[in-house]
């Protein structure tokens, strides 16, 4: 276990995630049919050549799915009771086949649980930016979290 306890997670904490992943044309194409998405812009060569793009577009549910990933080691590995929701997830500049992900999260918000004495509610807020620095992801999300075993 490496995630951080409840109590651990003071409103305004920045951690920068150790891990970065450069995404292969592999992971999307396997993700993208996986998830039953025949949207060209992420498979067809051709037709994504034709597009402002010029080339293919890595599936933002994989992109988003990563940065939530590239996160779990520093933050909720073993502290974290359940994901309650994503929010506000936007995606500023596409990803293509070969770019490095790296992301960075900031506690947002930090409250007891009303409901478990044992935990309370996160909103870590992810930005996930790419090898130029250009943001990639950014979402908000929440988490019941452990508090510190006694």
């Amino acid at each position: 276990m490496s995630g951080l306890w409840f109590e651990e997670l003071e409103v305004g904490r920045v951690v920068h995630h150790a891990t970065r992943r450069t995404v292969t044309e592999t992971d999307n194409v396997m993700f993208t049919t996986m998830t039953m998405n025949p949207a060209p812009l992420h498979l067809d060569h051709e037709y994504a050549a034709s597009t402002e793009f010029g080339r293919p577009l890595v599936n933002s549910m994989f992109t988003l799915a990563l940065v939530v990933g590239l996160s779990v080691p520093e933050l909720t590995l073993g502290t974290i009771v359940a994901q309650l929701g994503i929010d506000d997830v936007t995606f500023p500049s596409p990803v293509f086949h070969g770019d490095t992900v790296r992301v960075e999260t900031e506690v947002a918000s930090a409250r007891a649980s009303s409901s478990r004495p044992d935990a309370g509610i996160v909103v870590f807020a992810h930005r996930a930016h790419n090898q130029r620095n250009d943001v990639v992801c950014t979402c908000r999300r929440t988490g019941l979290m452990y508090r510190a075993p006694a």
